[in-house]
C-alpha cells in the first residue's frame, strides 16, 4: 500500500503534497459492498480504481471528477454540473498524479 501523502496531523495529511487540485489523478480505494441473500462471512470491501480530476479535499475525504463541462462559462441559467466520486481518505490505498 502506498502511504506517501496519507500521514499527518489528523492521521492523514494533505494529499495535495503530491498532487494539486486540478491534477489528473489515479486513485485505488476500498469500496463499500451491499450484499443480499449470501453468506455474510464472505462479504468484504472491493478494491476499485478511479481516474479523474482532483477537485476537492478536506480532513476526511477527496472529490474526484471524471466528467465535467468543457465550457468555461456556461449560460447564466445553467448550474455547474459534473460527475465523480467522493472517497473517504481512510479508504484510499493509493493516489497519484497521472502523466
Amino acid at each position: 500500500m502506498d502511504t506517501s501523502g496519507l500521514k499527518g496531523e489528523t492521521g492523514l495529511t494533505s494529499m495535495a503534497q503530491k498532487t494539486r487540485l486540478g491534477d489528473l489523478v489515479y486513485v485505488r480505494y476500498r469500496d463499500h459492498v451491499l450484499f443480499k441473500d449470501m453468506n455474510p462471512g464472505t462479504a468484504a470491501p472491493f478494491t476499485r480504481e478511479c481516474v479523474g480530476w482532483f477537485d476537492y479535499e478536506d480532513q476526511d475525504h477527496v472529490r474526484i471528477l471524471w466528467e465535467r463541462f468543457a465550457m468555461p462559462d456556461p449560460p447564466s441559467e445553467s448550474k455547474p454540473r459534473a460527475t465523480g466520486l467522493v472517497i473517504l481518505k481512510k479508504a484510499i490505498l493509493e493516489m497519484r498524479k497521472v502523466g
